[in-house]
């Protein structure tokens, strides 16, 4: 009988409060057959000095039954290639002991912590760690407003951007690579590269490293360039998958400068009921090679559809609950072995 190659998994940055086991006991209750959990669920001290061992990760994934799929590492890695902006817009993902230190300071204490986060992956086995790069190139450049005033008779925006990020990321690079390890970076707004075709070049200047992976994500697809156009051009570099909605609403403008999500432009919803034919997007994935390109490095003979469905108005478990039944009942299909042409005639 044809299956599937995909399961039902969920993502656990958005439930952080819940703590490791509680947020696999969720998972697990909720019919997912794997879980993503966030960095931060693997921390046993508050300084981020330390993690929790192997053994009890391990643990807690078998007393639950549950594939371990991969450990969602997106807001270390944005620190490290972020902060020496002066931004504070990560200030919620600094561990408490280390807010306030200098930028120099907290760049090399999350390179640090990003090195023992792989270290802790490789231990268990992950060989491919979801995140995104931070706004190596600045601040002006990651507004992707076309002002033009990127280079002048003394400065080159582009180019010092791409020297910092060749240089910041050089050592994580190198370590992955010993580890035989994928960064998959998550196309996003405000990071390292916002579009596939900065990907590409982040690619490029680092002369082809194999470790620069892709998270693919269609619900960061909202201003110009849809999902599909996107994956494809980036599609044998994408190892990752996330599985996320949104919506637009017409006549507010994209970027609007407005903290209430209520009132925003892009909004993300569950998953049956956004823009997305979700669907379409697995077919895709299937297409570019996402399930096969995970389970040659994993080991595995399924690949996940990681669950990070939010909404701005349903409670968030239920949105996620919601998510990885959407997803165990739609989107984990059996695969078409051959073409539907093959019985005709017969």
């Amino acid at each position: 009988m044809p299956k599937s190659i995909f399961h039902s998994s969920i993502e656990g940055a958005q439930h952080g409060p819940k703590g490791l086991d509680d947020f696999l006991a969720f998972a697990k209750a909720s019919g997912a057959s794997g879980a993503q959990p966030s960095n931060y669920m693997l921390d046993a001290s508050e300084d981020g000095t330390k993690f929790k061992s192997a053994d009890e990760i391990k643990s807690a994934f078998e007393k639950n039954g549950l594939k371990m799929d991969g450990i969602s590492g997106h807001c270390p890695f944005w620190l490290h290639t972020s902060v020496w902006t002066g931004t504070k817009s990560g200030n919620p993902f600094i561990h408490g002991a280390q807010a306030g230190k200098s930028p120099d300071a907290l760049e090399a204490f999350y390179e640090d912590y990003c090195i023992r986060l792989m270290d802790l992956m490789a231990e268990l086995n992950i060989k491919i760690l979801p995140m995104f790069w931070g706004v190596a190139f600045g601040w002006e450049m990651a507004t992707g407003y076309p002002w033009g005033f990127w280079a002048g008779g003394d400065f080159d925006l582009m180019k010092e951007g791409q020297e910092r990020f060749v240089t910041k990321t050089q050592k994580l690079r190198d370590h992955a690579n010993s580890l035989g390890m994928i960064l998959a970076h998550e196309i996003h707004p405000g990071t390292g590269a916002m579009c596939a075709d900065e990907f590409n070049m982040l690619v490029d200047i680092c002369d082809g490293d194999k470790c620069l992976g892709v998270n693919a994500d269609p619900s960061h697809c909202w201003e110009g360039e849809d999902w599909e156009t996107r994956f494809t051009k980036v599609g044998d570099r994408i190892y990752g998958c996330h599985v996320k909605n949104f919506t637009i609403h017409n006549g507010v403008p994209l970027r609007k400068m407005d903290g209430n999500w209520h009132n925003r432009a892009m909004q993300f919803t569950d998953l049956a009921t956004g823009d997305l034919n979700m669907t379409r997007y697995v077919e895709v994935m299937m297409k570019l090679g996402y399930a096969q390109r995970y389970c040659s490095v994993m080991g595995t003979d399924s690949a996940p559809l990681v669950v990070e469905a939010e909404s701005n108005y349903r409670d968030g478990d239920a949105t996620s609950a919601d998510g990885i039944a959407y997803v165990r009942d739609n989107l984990c299909f059996p695969v078409q072995e051959g073409s539907f042409e093959d019985a005709m005639g017969a």
